[in-house]
């Protein structure tokens, strides 16, 4: 089963995108903080994180996973509220793969992550 970390500050976010996820066959972790997800990805690392750009150590959470012995082969989402090119970029350089923007719903979270769920 694959692992996927959400790190969102908000805990509605990260209560609807654990139901919808779970739901499609991942196994979802959650972290408040960006300490709290780095911390989690240091005893278990995921396969897949979605970090939300709001959440304050973002970028930095991102290049310390990448830093990590088996960190360059996570997925790592960059979740954002508009497509604003300068956000985007800053994640891409911290080595974002991809974005998601937010707000996310079932359809766009089932669209985007069904084929990597079944992907081992």
């Amino acid at each position: 089963m694959q692992r996927l970390m959400i790190a969102d500050s908000s805990d509605v976010v990260r209560k609807v995108g654990k139901k919808i996820l779970s739901e499609i066959g991942f196994l979802v972790l959650e972290a408040a903080t960006a300490r709290e997800a780095l911390m989690r990805c240091e005893t278990e690392l995921p396969n897949i994180i979605i970090v939300d750009a709001g959440l304050e150590g973002a970028l930095d959470l991102i290049a310390n996973v990448r830093a990590l012995p088996e960190g360059k082969g996570v997925l790592i989402y960059y979740c954002v509220v508009e497509a604003d090119l300068k956000t985007m970029m800053a994640g891409k350089r911290a080595g974002a793969n991809d974005f998601l923007l937010k707000p996310f719903d079932r359809k766009i979270l089932t669209q985007m992550f069904t084929d990597k769920a079944i992907a081992a």
